[in-house]
Protein backbone atom coordinates (compact mmCIF):
# COMPACT_ATOMS: atom_id res chain seq x y z
CA UNK A 1 0.00 0.00 0.00
CA UNK A 2 1.34 3.12 -1.19
CA UNK A 3 2.51 5.26 2.03
CA UNK A 4 3.96 8.76 1.19
CA UNK A 5 6.08 9.10 4.53
CA UNK A 6 7.65 5.65 3.71
CA UNK A 7 9.12 6.96 0.63
CA UNK A 8 10.50 10.14 1.14
CA UNK A 9 14.18 11.14 1.87
CA UNK A 10 14.09 11.49 5.19
CA UNK A 11 16.63 14.76 4.91
CA UNK A 12 13.82 16.30 2.21
CA UNK A 13 11.11 15.51 5.12
CA UNK A 14 12.97 16.88 7.38
CA UNK A 15 14.08 20.36 5.35
CA UNK A 16 12.54 23.84 6.11
CA UNK A 17 12.31 25.74 3.05
CA UNK A 18 13.73 29.05 2.04
CA UNK A 19 11.35 31.87 3.12
CA UNK A 20 11.99 34.70 0.56
CA UNK A 21 10.54 38.27 0.81
CA UNK A 22 7.45 37.47 -1.33
CA UNK A 23 6.45 34.76 1.62
CA UNK A 24 6.36 37.10 4.42
CA UNK A 25 4.26 39.50 2.54
CA UNK A 26 1.25 38.47 -0.39
CA UNK A 27 -1.39 41.30 -0.82
CA UNK A 28 -0.94 45.11 -2.24
CA UNK A 29 0.87 47.59 -1.39
CA UNK A 30 2.15 51.22 -2.50
CA UNK A 31 5.96 50.93 -1.88
CA UNK A 32 8.04 47.51 -1.44
CA UNK A 33 11.02 48.11 0.64
CA UNK A 34 11.48 44.00 1.29
CA UNK A 35 13.26 42.33 -1.13
CA UNK A 36 16.63 44.79 -2.45
CA UNK A 37 15.03 44.72 -5.69
CA UNK A 38 16.28 47.94 -7.72
CA UNK A 39 12.96 50.19 -7.12
CA UNK A 40 13.95 52.61 -10.39
CA UNK A 41 13.03 49.62 -12.68
CA UNK A 42 13.79 47.50 -15.33
CA UNK A 43 16.76 48.00 -17.81
CA UNK A 44 16.34 47.41 -21.74
CA UNK A 45 13.13 45.54 -21.59
CA UNK A 46 9.48 47.23 -22.19
CA UNK A 47 7.87 44.88 -19.59
CA UNK A 48 8.35 45.66 -16.19
CA UNK A 49 10.54 42.91 -14.74
CA UNK A 50 12.16 44.89 -11.15
CA UNK A 51 10.13 43.02 -8.79
CA UNK A 52 10.42 39.39 -7.80
CA UNK A 53 7.93 37.01 -9.04
CA UNK A 54 5.13 35.52 -6.56
CA UNK A 55 6.72 32.44 -5.86
CA UNK A 56 3.80 30.17 -5.62
CA UNK A 57 2.02 31.72 -9.23
CA UNK A 58 -1.34 31.88 -7.46
CA UNK A 59 -3.36 33.85 -10.27
CA UNK A 60 -1.42 31.40 -12.57
CA UNK A 61 -2.60 28.44 -10.99
CA UNK A 62 -6.49 29.67 -10.12
CA UNK A 63 -6.23 29.64 -14.00
CA UNK A 64 -5.01 26.82 -14.61
CA UNK A 65 -6.86 25.00 -12.07
CA UNK A 66 -10.29 25.72 -13.53
CA UNK A 67 -9.11 24.91 -17.23
CA UNK A 68 -7.65 21.32 -16.06
CA UNK A 69 -10.52 20.78 -13.51
CA UNK A 70 -8.22 20.15 -10.46
CA UNK A 71 -7.90 22.00 -7.35
CA UNK A 72 -4.81 24.57 -6.85
CA UNK A 73 -3.07 22.90 -4.30
CA UNK A 74 -2.72 20.08 -6.04
CA UNK A 75 -0.46 21.89 -9.29
CA UNK A 76 2.92 22.97 -9.13
CA UNK A 77 4.58 24.87 -11.82
CA UNK A 78 8.34 24.06 -13.10
CA UNK A 79 10.78 25.42 -15.43
CA UNK A 80 9.73 23.01 -18.09
CA UNK A 81 8.89 19.51 -17.27
CA UNK A 82 12.38 18.71 -16.70
CA UNK A 83 12.26 20.58 -13.45
CA UNK A 84 9.53 18.67 -12.36
CA UNK A 85 11.40 15.52 -13.25
CA UNK A 86 14.55 16.65 -11.46
CA UNK A 87 12.63 17.50 -8.21
CA UNK A 88 10.94 13.90 -8.37
CA UNK A 89 13.89 12.12 -8.12
CA UNK A 90 15.42 14.56 -5.71
CA UNK A 91 12.57 13.94 -3.73
CA UNK A 92 11.96 10.34 -3.31
CA UNK A 93 15.60 8.37 -4.23
CA UNK A 94 18.74 8.38 -2.58
CA UNK A 95 21.60 8.40 -4.41
CA UNK A 96 23.47 5.39 -5.42
CA UNK A 97 20.79 3.51 -3.62
CA UNK A 98 17.55 3.86 -5.03
CA UNK A 99 16.29 2.98 -8.20
CA UNK A 100 13.91 4.66 -11.22
CA UNK A 101 11.86 2.35 -13.19
CA UNK A 102 11.91 3.47 -17.32
CA UNK A 103 10.28 1.87 -20.25
CA UNK A 104 12.33 2.17 -23.13
CA UNK A 105 12.13 3.22 -25.84
CA UNK A 106 10.96 6.77 -23.79
CA UNK A 107 12.13 10.72 -23.12
CA UNK A 108 15.93 10.75 -22.83
CA UNK A 109 15.64 13.32 -19.95
CA UNK A 110 14.38 11.04 -17.13
CA UNK A 111 18.16 8.89 -17.55
CA UNK A 112 20.06 12.32 -17.75
CA UNK A 113 17.80 13.39 -14.31
CA UNK A 114 18.60 9.91 -12.87
CA UNK A 115 22.14 10.08 -13.51
CA UNK A 116 22.70 13.90 -12.43
CA UNK A 117 21.24 12.74 -9.05
CA UNK A 118 23.42 9.69 -9.06
CA UNK A 119 20.25 7.31 -8.82
CA UNK A 120 19.95 3.92 -10.88
CA UNK A 121 17.78 3.10 -13.17
CA UNK A 122 15.82 -0.52 -13.85
CA UNK A 123 15.01 -0.75 -17.84
CA UNK A 124 12.15 -2.78 -19.27
CA UNK A 125 11.29 -2.54 -22.66
CA UNK A 126 8.08 -1.86 -24.17
CA UNK A 127 6.50 -4.65 -26.08
CA UNK A 128 7.03 -5.26 -30.33
CA UNK A 129 3.83 -3.10 -30.36
CA UNK A 130 4.85 -0.44 -28.34
CA UNK A 131 2.69 -0.91 -25.51
CA UNK A 132 3.71 -1.72 -21.68
CA UNK A 133 4.89 -4.68 -20.72
CA UNK A 134 2.37 -4.51 -17.64
CA UNK A 135 3.43 -8.47 -15.94
CA UNK A 136 7.42 -7.77 -16.60
CA UNK A 137 7.34 -4.40 -15.02
CA UNK A 138 5.23 -5.48 -12.20
CA UNK A 139 7.85 -8.46 -11.26
CA UNK A 140 10.70 -6.32 -11.71
CA UNK A 141 9.97 -3.70 -9.08
CA UNK A 142 12.49 -3.87 -6.14
CA UNK A 143 12.30 -2.49 -2.37
CA UNK A 144 14.54 0.14 -4.04
CA UNK A 145 12.25 1.12 -6.90
CA UNK A 146 10.91 4.35 -5.85
CA UNK A 147 9.65 5.46 -9.27
CA UNK A 148 7.90 4.21 -12.32
CA UNK A 149 8.35 6.99 -15.45
CA UNK A 150 5.83 6.82 -18.09
CA UNK A 151 5.25 8.88 -21.24
CA UNK A 152 1.97 8.84 -22.66
CA UNK A 153 1.53 10.08 -25.57
CA UNK A 154 5.30 8.42 -25.85
CA UNK A 155 8.36 10.34 -27.32
CA UNK A 156 9.59 8.66 -29.62
CA UNK A 157 7.14 6.19 -30.49
CA UNK A 158 4.11 8.48 -30.43
CA UNK A 159 1.65 6.51 -29.19
CA UNK A 160 -0.39 6.05 -26.23
CA UNK A 161 -0.75 3.74 -23.75
CA UNK A 162 -3.57 1.63 -22.95
CA UNK A 163 -5.38 3.36 -19.52
CA UNK A 164 -5.90 -0.17 -17.87
CA UNK A 165 -1.69 -0.50 -18.22
CA UNK A 166 -1.28 2.37 -16.81
CA UNK A 167 -3.77 2.21 -13.72
CA UNK A 168 -2.93 -1.66 -13.06
CA UNK A 169 0.67 -0.02 -12.30
CA UNK A 170 -0.85 2.35 -10.04
CA UNK A 171 -2.65 0.28 -8.02
CA UNK A 172 -0.01 -2.43 -7.89
CA UNK A 173 2.93 -0.25 -6.85
CA UNK A 174 4.29 1.70 -3.86
CA UNK A 175 6.00 3.94 -5.05
CA UNK A 176 5.11 7.08 -7.53
CA UNK A 177 4.13 6.54 -10.89
CA UNK A 178 5.13 9.54 -13.18
CA UNK A 179 2.91 10.21 -16.00
CA UNK A 180 4.49 12.50 -18.53
CA UNK A 181 1.71 13.54 -20.86
CA UNK A 182 3.35 16.01 -22.66
CA UNK A 183 1.61 15.77 -25.76
CA UNK A 184 -1.69 14.76 -24.21
CA UNK A 185 -3.57 17.58 -25.91
CA UNK A 186 -3.40 15.85 -29.43
CA UNK A 187 -4.86 12.79 -27.70
CA UNK A 188 -7.11 14.60 -24.98
CA UNK A 189 -9.42 11.74 -24.69
CA UNK A 190 -6.30 9.74 -22.88
CA UNK A 191 -5.56 11.55 -20.28
CA UNK A 192 -5.83 10.32 -16.58
CA UNK A 193 -6.12 13.75 -15.03
CA UNK A 194 -9.61 13.19 -13.76
CA UNK A 195 -8.46 9.94 -11.78
CA UNK A 196 -5.86 11.90 -10.30
CA UNK A 197 -7.79 11.90 -7.11
CA UNK A 198 -7.95 8.01 -7.33
CA UNK A 199 -4.64 7.28 -6.78
CA UNK A 200 -2.29 8.95 -4.17
CA UNK A 201 0.93 7.93 -5.92
CA UNK A 202 -0.23 9.39 -9.71
CA UNK A 203 1.86 12.26 -10.79
CA UNK A 204 1.21 13.60 -14.34
CA UNK A 205 3.12 16.16 -15.73
CA UNK A 206 2.10 18.26 -19.01
CA UNK A 207 3.60 21.44 -20.76
CA UNK A 208 2.79 24.55 -22.38
CA UNK A 209 5.77 23.95 -24.90
CA UNK A 210 3.78 21.88 -27.41
CA UNK A 211 -0.28 22.32 -28.35
CA UNK A 212 0.18 25.93 -26.60
CA UNK A 213 3.30 27.10 -28.96
CA UNK A 214 5.32 28.14 -25.89
CA UNK A 215 8.01 26.13 -25.84
CA UNK A 216 10.36 28.99 -25.51
CA UNK A 217 8.65 30.61 -22.18
CA UNK A 218 9.61 27.36 -19.95
CA UNK A 219 6.56 26.18 -18.18
CA UNK A 220 6.04 22.78 -17.37
CA UNK A 221 3.13 22.06 -15.26
CA UNK A 222 2.73 18.63 -12.29
CA UNK A 223 -0.38 17.48 -10.91
CA UNK A 224 -0.90 15.42 -7.96
CA UNK A 225 -2.08 15.03 -4.56
CA UNK A 226 -1.52 18.18 -2.64
CA UNK A 227 0.71 16.96 0.05
CA UNK A 228 3.39 15.88 -3.06
CA UNK A 229 2.89 19.16 -4.54
CA UNK A 230 3.78 20.20 -0.71
CA UNK A 231 6.81 18.21 -1.13
CA UNK A 232 8.06 20.25 -4.53
CA UNK A 233 7.64 23.46 -3.05
CA UNK A 234 9.92 22.82 -0.24
CA UNK A 235 12.36 21.69 -3.01
CA UNK A 236 12.22 24.18 -5.64
CA UNK A 237 13.97 27.39 -6.32
CA UNK A 238 12.06 30.42 -4.25
CA UNK A 239 11.37 32.48 -7.72
CA UNK A 240 11.47 29.47 -10.30
CA UNK A 241 9.07 30.86 -12.67
CA UNK A 242 9.94 34.26 -13.57
CA UNK A 243 7.68 37.10 -14.17
CA UNK A 244 7.64 37.07 -17.57
CA UNK A 245 6.86 33.82 -18.18
CA UNK A 246 3.70 33.74 -15.80
CA UNK A 247 2.56 36.53 -17.71
CA UNK A 248 2.91 35.09 -21.15
CA UNK A 249 1.22 31.87 -19.78
CA UNK A 250 -1.45 33.97 -18.47
CA UNK A 251 -2.27 35.75 -21.94
CA UNK A 252 -2.59 31.90 -23.79
CA UNK A 253 -4.96 30.58 -21.00
CA UNK A 254 -7.09 33.70 -22.45
CA UNK A 255 -6.91 32.34 -25.69
CA UNK A 256 -7.45 28.35 -25.30
CA UNK A 257 -9.79 28.45 -28.23
CA UNK A 258 -6.16 29.31 -30.84
CA UNK A 259 -4.46 26.78 -29.17
CA UNK A 260 -7.86 24.54 -29.90
CA UNK A 261 -7.20 25.94 -33.52
CA UNK A 262 -3.97 24.95 -33.66
CA UNK A 263 -4.00 21.18 -32.29
CA UNK A 264 -6.39 20.88 -35.16
CA UNK A 265 -4.77 22.05 -37.98
CA UNK A 266 -1.51 19.92 -37.23
CA UNK A 267 -3.76 16.57 -36.39
CA UNK A 268 -5.55 17.11 -40.28
CA UNK A 269 -1.78 17.50 -41.29
CA UNK A 270 -0.59 14.89 -39.48
CA UNK A 271 -3.05 12.48 -41.36
CA UNK A 272 -2.22 13.81 -44.47
CA UNK A 273 1.33 13.87 -43.80
CA UNK A 274 1.42 10.13 -43.09
CA UNK A 275 -0.63 8.83 -45.48
CA UNK A 276 1.80 10.02 -48.46
CA UNK A 277 5.21 9.50 -46.56
CA UNK A 278 4.37 6.05 -46.33
CA UNK A 279 4.85 5.97 -50.36
CA UNK A 280 8.12 7.91 -50.42
CA UNK A 281 11.94 6.35 -50.75
CA UNK A 282 13.04 3.92 -48.10
CA UNK A 283 10.38 4.09 -46.10
CA UNK A 284 9.72 1.07 -44.26
CA UNK A 285 6.42 1.66 -42.11
CA UNK A 286 5.02 4.79 -40.72
CA UNK A 287 4.11 3.82 -37.03
CA UNK A 288 0.44 5.22 -35.46
CA UNK A 289 0.60 8.55 -33.75
CA UNK A 290 -1.38 10.57 -30.96
CA UNK A 291 0.60 13.24 -31.19
CA UNK A 292 2.07 15.85 -32.80
CA UNK A 293 5.02 13.84 -34.65
CA UNK A 294 5.53 10.42 -36.21
CA UNK A 295 7.92 7.79 -36.12
CA UNK A 296 9.20 6.87 -39.19
CA UNK A 297 10.77 3.17 -40.25
CA UNK A 298 13.57 3.22 -43.55
CA UNK A 299 16.39 1.57 -44.67
CA UNK A 300 18.71 4.62 -44.22
CA UNK A 301 17.85 6.41 -42.04
CA UNK A 302 21.64 8.19 -41.05
CA UNK A 303 21.73 9.09 -45.55
CA UNK A 304 17.86 10.23 -44.98
CA UNK A 305 18.86 12.52 -41.98
CA UNK A 306 21.85 13.81 -43.63
CA UNK A 307 20.06 14.40 -46.84
CA UNK A 308 17.61 16.16 -45.15
CA UNK A 309 20.01 18.87 -44.07
CA UNK A 310 22.05 19.79 -47.12
CA UNK A 311 18.62 20.81 -47.88
CA UNK A 312 18.22 22.73 -44.71
CA UNK A 313 15.70 20.22 -43.45
CA UNK A 314 15.85 18.85 -39.59
CA UNK A 315 14.53 16.07 -38.40
CA UNK A 316 15.34 13.60 -35.72
CA UNK A 317 17.18 10.65 -36.40
CA UNK A 318 16.11 8.17 -33.67
CA UNK A 319 18.30 5.03 -34.63
CA UNK A 320 20.54 5.05 -31.36
CA UNK A 321 17.29 4.62 -29.30
CA UNK A 322 16.36 0.68 -28.41
CA UNK A 323 13.83 -0.45 -30.58
CA UNK A 324 14.09 2.15 -32.93
CA UNK A 325 16.85 1.48 -35.66
CA UNK A 326 17.10 3.23 -38.56
CA UNK A 327 13.80 5.25 -37.29
CA UNK A 328 13.50 9.12 -38.18
CA UNK A 329 11.00 11.35 -35.79
CA UNK A 330 9.48 13.93 -37.81
CA UNK A 331 7.23 16.51 -36.13
CA UNK A 332 4.18 17.75 -37.90
CA UNK A 333 4.67 21.38 -39.70
CA UNK A 334 2.49 23.77 -41.84
CA UNK A 335 0.82 22.49 -45.03
CA UNK A 336 3.86 24.44 -46.44
CA UNK A 337 6.86 22.62 -44.80
CA UNK A 338 5.31 19.56 -45.10
CA UNK A 339 5.10 19.98 -48.47
CA UNK A 340 8.74 21.15 -48.93
CA UNK A 341 9.69 18.31 -47.08
CA UNK A 342 8.06 15.72 -49.65
CA UNK A 343 9.17 17.59 -52.00
CA UNK A 344 12.48 16.68 -51.18
CA UNK A 345 11.63 13.48 -49.91
CA UNK A 346 10.63 12.34 -53.41
CA UNK A 347 14.13 12.85 -54.97
CA UNK A 348 15.93 11.09 -52.52
CA UNK A 349 18.05 8.49 -53.73
CA UNK A 350 19.80 6.03 -51.56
Amino acid sequence: MFNLDKIIRPNIKALKPYSSARDDFFGTADIFLDANENSYGSVGIKEKANRYPDPHQRILKEKIAKIKNVKFPQIFLGNGSDEAIDIVIRAFCEPAEDEIMLLPPTYGMYQVAADVNNVKTRKIKLKENFQIDVENVLNSITTKTKLIFICSPNNPTANCFRKEDIIKICRNFDGIVVLDEAYIDFAPDRTLLQKLNDYPNLVILQTFSKAWGLAGIRLGMAFAQKEIINIFDKIKYPYNISELTQKAALSALKNEKQKNIFVKKLLVQKKSLMKIVSGLPCVVKVYPSDSNFILIKTTCAGKLYNYFVKNNIITRNRSNVAMCENCLRITVGTEKENKRLVEVWKKFKK
